[in-house]
């Protein structure tokens, strides 16, 4: 499991990093700090799955509370929001530390 968890956790941060790459060359470019949203990276990727998504919301119990979080989540800038899982998943699928603790012998 925790093989899985890293490998996830690798290939988000490795993603994560291209978008952070991509956004930094627009912000050179453009001399001003721009940010692809998730939104706008989903549209390029393929848009009638966000509206099967925001259709698929709107037909739940909590539609308000649920368009309200997606849209929040879609105004994130992309890197970050398949970063922080990334980082979360790769520390999560790390080995634990054994020898915490050690005598001053043990060095």
């Amino acid at each position: 499991m925790r093989l899985i968890l890293r490998i996830l956790g690798t290939w988000l941060i490795g993603l994560a990093l291209v978008l952070l790459v991509v956004d930094g060359t627009k912000s050179l470019a453009a001399n001003a700090v721009v940010y692809t949203s998730l939104a706008d990276l989903w549209m390029q990727v393929h848009p009638p799955s966000l509206d099967a998504v925001a259709g698929f919301f709107e037909s739940r119990f909590f539609a308000a509370l649920l368009d309200a979080a997606l849209k929040a989540v879609l105004d994130y800038p992309a890197f970050a929001v398949f970063g922080l899982p990334g980082i979360a998943l790769a520390l999560a699928g790390r080995a634990p530390r054994r020898e915490r603790f050690l005598r001053q012998d043990q060095i």
